[in-house]
């Protein structure tokens, strides 16, 4: 039986998720922005949580773990490299370590950038990647605690997974995501098509997440700083990937859209 999932909304645009192994009834929660949203959802599916994966110590996605560990008892996984600012923290993992759901099985990536210890959790049989904060829709997170080329490696490492791998991203940016992506790539047919696809569902408030990894290889500007195109757009040909990526990332800071 396949692996069952929920997306949750929480506060103004993070999501938790829920995900459901059939075989064993083991319930993990990713992230937990928002406490009574997440209790919500897990009352309405009836499932009980065993276990709450942590992808970064950021307030906004580890705000709800104590109340949600007290109400069910689930264990805490977590990145080893901010244990410290993670309240509750049972397990602490970083690459290369293997996380257990029951019968599901996530492989551990240290992809530092947007914080310095951000983990992602690949299910690799089920083609889940949960990224947080480290890639979204359409784009990625700002590198707050580490340069932006050390960011840029971590997003080659994501973008080496299969090109059918569902992508759940922490954050419903993908609409002003999708408007700076046309600024630096603006003759990608795809990425104006999903553009429209996007507005669309946004104006039905409808979620964009996820996504697929071979969508976001195809139109995310933040996973092609090495391609020619792109440097050649933003006035840059010739650059180093990682010098692009950091002035997509830099243009991306300032802009309003």
């Amino acid at each position: 039986m396949a692996a069952e999932v929920r997306l949750v909304p929480c506060l103004s645009d993070n999501y938790a998720v829920l995900l459901r192994d059939p075989a064993s009834n083991a319930v993990a929660v990713v992230d937990v922005p928002d406490p009574d949203a997440v209790i919500a959802a897990l009352e309405t599916e009836q499932w009980t949580p065993t276990h709450i994966l942590v992808t970064h110590k950021h307030a906004d996605h580890i705000q709800g773990i104590p109340a949600v560990k007290q109400r069910y008892g689930a264990t805490v996984i977590g990145p080893r490299a901010e244990a410290d600012a993670i309240p509750t923290l049972d397990v602490r993992v970083g690459e290369p370590d293997v996380v257990e759901v029951g019968e599901l099985r996530a492989k551990v990536f240290d992809t530092p950038g947007h914080t310095a210890g951000h983990i992602c959790y690949w299910f690799e049989k089920e083609k889940l990647l949960f990224s947080a904060d480290t890639l979204f829709a359409l784009g990625c997170g700002r590198s707050f605690e580490r340069p932006a080329p050390v960011l840029w490696e971590s997003l080659l490492k994501l973008r080496r997974l299969p090109d059918d791998t569902l992508v759940y991203c922490g954050h419903e940016y993908t609409l002003s995501n999708a408007r700076f992506s046309v600024t630096v790539d603006p003759k990608n047919v795809a990425l104006k098509t999903r553009l429209a696809e996007i507005e669309k569902a946004r104006a039905a408030n409808k979620p964009t997440v996820p996504s697929t990894l071979g969508e976001e290889k195809k139109t995310n500007p933040f996973l092609r700083a090495d391609d020619p195109a792109i440097a050649e757009a933003i006035g840059m040909k010739g650059a180093d990937a990682a010098a692009v990526f950091t002035e997509i990332r830099e243009r991306k800071n300032t802009f309003r859209g």
